[in-house]
């Protein structure tokens, strides 16, 4: 695992300056501490920090081909490339090393843009081809690895694995784009392929660039989706065991490192089965570790421990104190942009737990999306019968005037909460789906945010995400639909963008099995009942795990990463949300009511009401804001 950076003049040959490239490689030293290299010549620059897992003695980069013509800078790795260098030697190819990075020079040189198809695993790479004088990037299939580029005034284009190295270019425009402002006060995170910025942009997962001399067109290109094509079945029992069998495969090929190697195991099913298929595949105990709370409510070491205990694995666990609030600056550093996710906390915690014992872990993430193992799926679907026997024409006035009639509950179980069941019936099914997704409601945002910002909106609302979505979307089945939605939003934006920084900044590689698209493309087609059978979500891979986990493992109540947010802002971070929401940043931005802001404070503190999830994604878009006056100001 690795950290990028580079530049190139699109239309020239211009000289880029050592200590500018030098400069934007340091600021990503923790995603690669074991080395680090530079490539400059007339019209790019190419940087990198590497993280050894394969071939510690090669393979620095960046790397070129047999005459030095094509040079790679790339973060990843590529699981297939022994098989890729057999079939590139033999149709002529001469590899230096035995790593993963040349794979990639030679297939460009083989297969051009189509190279990327060939690779399996997780990757963002940047090639620069001197004799085409061509530069071409490319992000793999789900949007495990991140890459960010912009276009500068000067006409150089940059690109980096993190914001932060672009951050550090005198002339990158860092205006603030206000519909992604709209965008993270619904998701809490900035959906691909915008960042906070105007000028920068995310490149999409499973999309490329091609750059040519001359052109100044920056369009991203897409080469795969996830089919949602129905698979050929047999019998439920062969289902279920082919299954385990992809799932094992997809394990076993991200088993090899010439570092120590392990897994996060939370308890949950979809570590559990990792941890399970990794036992199977190695004669050794797994190493394994998992994250406490101090609040039972949100601790899952009892099941970890039995997972680990049945295989035997070298298990081990840390405390995490439910005042383990000292991480808020640190996510504020991290993620360069505004980002909600409270989870990132615990997720810091275990990753820095993990490097004690290992370079490389495998997660579990994915599971929830691909099989459904999300609740609101089942509340989405209960909703959905509803929706389905009668019109919008008619719902929209009927449960609407409802919706507005009948009293707030937000203190209530969800299954009582009849106002927001009202609500969601009188929207289509992707609106209600985005309310259910949403950190604030329409009306929450609608209060919150200033006249002169919405007034700069013009009209934009989040929604046009999902609907860009929709319209491209391989599927029409209300459970897929949104399945695709999380994946190409929630996925991408949150769960892989929350454990990339959380990983890098400890220089940890994580591997994710189940996001393997072989493995992928398989389960989307499955059809939509074997993942949501009934009320049991996951339904389909939790019977084919049976054999291989504990009952209660596989079939108790999904708990996840929670922090107690409420406690801490009536706590010990009440005075820092008063000064932080209520002082000068948040006051002279412009963009907040600042009644309501008071408002949602006081009520909160004074226990009326819990709008922890209102101060939270409030306070990191302040932190935000703070360390850009400071870049201002130095």
């Amino acid at each position: 695992m690795c950290g990028i950076v580079g530049v190139y003049d699109l239309s020239g040959h211009r000289e880029y300056s050592r200590d500018l490239v030098s400069q934007m490689n340091e600021t990503q030293f923790h995603r690669g501490p074991d080395e680090g290299g530079l490539h400059i010549e007339p019209g790019v620059a190419f940087g990198h920090r590497r993280l050894s897992i394969i071939d510690l003695s090669s393979g620095q980069q960046p790397l070129f081909n047999e005459d030095h013509t094509v040079v790679v800078t790339y973060n990843g790795e590529i699981y297939n490339f022994p098989e890729l260098s057999e079939e590139l030697t033999e149709k002529g190819h001469i590899f230096r090393t035995h790593c993963d990075t040349e794979v990639i020079v030679h297939a460009w040189e083989e297969w051009g843009e189509r190279c990327v198809d060939r690779f399996r695993g997780m990757f963002a790479f940047a090639i620069w081809d001197r004799n085409q004088q061509s530069l071409f990037v490319a992000r793999d299939r789900l949007g495990i690895k991140p890459l960010f580029y912009a276009v500068l005034p000067d006409g150089s284009f940059a690109f980096s694995s993190e914001l932060k190295a672009l951050k550090t270019l005198d002339n990158l425009p860092r205006d603030i784009d206000v519909t992604a402002i709209e965008d993270y006060f619904t998701f809490g995170y900035i959906p691909e392929p915008k960042t906070i910025y105007q000028g920068v942009q995310k490149l999409r997962p499973g999309h490329t660039i091609l750059l040519k001399k001359g052109s100044t067109d920056v369009v991203q290109k897409e080469y795969w989706d996830i089919p949602f094509k129905p698979v050929e079945l047999s019998s439920p029992e062969l289902t279920e065991k082919e299954l385990v069998e992809r799932m094992r495969e997809a394990v076993r090929v991200r088993m090899v490192a010439e570092v120590p190697l392990g897994a996060f195991l939370s308890g949950g099913v979809d570590s559990s089965a990792v941890v399970a298929m990794m036992a199977k595949e190695q004669s050794d105990p797994v190493n394994t570790c998992a994250i406490g709370f101090d609040v039972k409510q949100f601790d899952e070491t009892a099941y970890a421990k039995k997972v680990a205990e049945q295989y035997k694995t070298n298990h081990f666990e840390e405390l995490v104190g439910s005042d383990d609030f000292a991480l808020l600056d640190t996510l504020a550093d991290l993620y360069d942009e505004p980002y909600a996710d409270s989870s990132a906390i615990p997720t810091y915690r275990v990753c820095q737990l993990a490097k004690k014992r290992v370079t490389v872990a495998l997660s579990g993430d994915g599971g929830d999306e691909h099989f459904a193992g999300y609740r609101r799926y089942k509340w989405h679907m209960n909703e959905e019968k509803l929706r389905s026997t009668l019109p919008l024409s008619i719902r929209k006035p009927l449960f609407g005037t409802l919706g507005k009639l009948y009293p707030k509950a937000d203190w209530a179980p969800r299954v009582f909460r009849a106002k927001t069941t009202f609500q969601a019936l009188a929207r289509s099914s992707v609106e209600a789906y985005l309310q259910t997704v949403s950190l604030l409601t329409d009306e929450q945002r609608d209060r919150l945010f200033s006249a002169e910002l919405k007034t700069a909106l013009k009209g934009y609302k989040s929604i046009e995400t999902f609907d860009y979505y929709v319209k491209k979307s391989p599927t029409q089945d209300p459970l897929s639909l949104i399945q695709y939605l999380d994946m190409k939003t929630y996925l991408v934006g949150d769960i892989l963008t929350k454990v990339d920084r959380a990983s890098m900044a400890h220089a940890l590689e994580v591997r994710v099995p189940l996001l393997d698209h072989k493995f992928v493309e398989w389960v989307s087609g499955l059809p939509a009942e074997q993942k949501l059978k009934g009320q049991e979500g996951k339904y389909i891979l939790k019977k084919s795990l049976e054999p291989s986990l504990p009952h209660d493992v596989l079939y108790r109540p999904k708990m996840g990463f929670g922090v107690p947010l409420a406690k801490w802002f009536r706590g010990p971070l009440k005075e820092r949300v008063q000064e932080a929401l209520m002082g000068p940043i948040i006051r002279d931005s412009g963009l907040f009511n600042l009644e309501y802001v008071e408002e949602v404070v006081k009520h909160h503190q004074s226990g009326l009401r819990d709008y922890s999830v209102i101060i939270w994604t409030l306070l990191m878009f302040s932190a935000f804001l703070e360390r850009e006056m400071q870049a201002k100001a130095a």
